[in-house]
């Protein structure tokens, strides 16, 4: 176990500062245009993918009891990274319609990057943030979930997903052979009314309308409506359009991570619309080290359903023996989940494998499999 001294250290958290290396790559690609226009997504996806294979795994774990105080420099990247994502999608939106050296497809393909720059970063960070306490945590969230139109997903995953991972309630846990492609529009057609769902009963709940100001929705509208108008005063239609490209390729990278983290994952139904606690073995892990500093520990899932409000350097790793093990880490699990024969290939035996390990007694799993069993209580 790492200590919290050593933990507290500047050095101990450097590695997961290197999501800063994508701001200097989108001003080149901005500058340049060319061949530096595709280094983003390169840096996101290719890079990481190698250097998981060079450093590999990590099994080690810091003092889960390491107070806040020791954790300045892992909470300071979180907050800096909103001023920073901020600074980068308006300015690039101000400056690259303006840029005569740059075509359509550069526009097109450094847009892109930037959609995973605020979905592969952005996003990830707002995840963090929004299960924290404090205040500030929790808007920095909320303010960056607007900035790629996608608020709705704090709610979602606060009030829904923590609540029925592994059941037919979550929309975001992907079905036994379900592909991605099948995946991905159901849950955009689904998790917006899912999270109106769970605010109106929560204020319900309270002796309070859908429409109090006490909704959050009515905060993720203004937000998101503030951006929108930001994008278009700054460069009239084209900014709007090269801001929602943005958003959808953020939107997109989160719900391929959500794909992948409970892939044919479920409880077991015990009767009359009751399932079993979620335990670790309800979340596909990686222990891929430089993937983990890219994504702040993201695939270390399990513990994170266990402990939601555990800072991410103190999540930790769990073994084969008590949650199911991704073979590679999510750069390269997220491009396999493209390709749906090749991803059914790969995962469905470790379904399978999972299923014969936790549920031996279970001999159909159809209802599992298709999401027909009942609604939880």
């Amino acid at each position: 176990m790492i200590p919290s001294e050593t933990v507290s250290k500047l050095q101990t958290a450097l590695p997961f500062w290197l999501s800063l290396g994508m701001v200097p790559l989108a001003i080149l690609g901005a500058v340049f245009g060319g061949f530096w226009v595709i280094l983003l997504p390169l840096y996101g996806w290719l890079l990481f993918g190698v250097l998981d294979a060079i450093f590999g795994r990590t099994t080690e774990n810091a003092n889960p009891l390491t107070p806040d105080s020791d954790l300045f420099w892992y909470r300071l990247i979180t907050l800096i990274w909103l001023p920073i994502q901020f600074c980068v999608v308006f300015g690039l939106i101000y400056y690259v319609p303006r840029a005569d050296h740059l075509g359509t497809l550069e526009t097109l393909v450094l847009f892109f990057g930037v959609g995973v720059v605020s979905g592969t970063i952005g996003i990830n960070y707002s995840h963090e943030l929004m299960h924290q306490k404090s205040r500030l945590e929790r808007w920095s969230a909320d303010i960056l979930l607007a900035m790629v139109l996608y608020s709705h997903f704090r709610s979602e995953h606060l009030l829904v997903h923590h609540i029925y991972v592994g059941t037919p309630r979550d929309p975001v846990t992907a079905r036994y052979n379900e592909g991605f492609h099948q995946y991905y529009p159901r849950v955009l057609r689904q998790c917006l009314p899912s999270a109106w769902r769970a605010e109106k009963a929560m204020l319900a709940r309270r002796d309070l309308s859908v429409m109090h100001l006490r909704n959050p929705f009515w905060r993720y509208a203004a937000l998101q409506v503030l951006f929108l108008v930001l994008a278009f005063s700054l460069s009239g239609f084209v900014g709007l359009g090269l801001f929602l490209m943005q958003a959808g390729v953020a939107i997109w990278q989160l719900e391929l991570a959500n794909y992948i983290e409970h892939y044919g994952l479920t409880r077991a139904h015990i009767g009359g619309g009751k399932y079993e606690h979620v335990r670790p073995h309800h979340s596909w892990n990686a222990s891929h080290k430089a993937s983990n500093w890219l994504l702040i520990n993201l695939q270390r899932h399990s513990d994170h359903h266990y402990k939601p409000s555990r800072r991410f350097p103190l999540l930790q790793n769990y073994s084969q023996k008590d949650a199911p093990q991704l073979p590679y880490g999510y750069p390269v699990m997220t491009a396999v989940a493209m390709i749906p024969p090749l991803w059914r290939r790969k995962m469905n035996p470790h379904v399978r494998s999972w299923r014969n390990h936790y549920y031996p007694g279970i001999e159909d799993w159809s209802a599992y499999k298709d999401g027909t069993n009942p609604m939880p209580r």
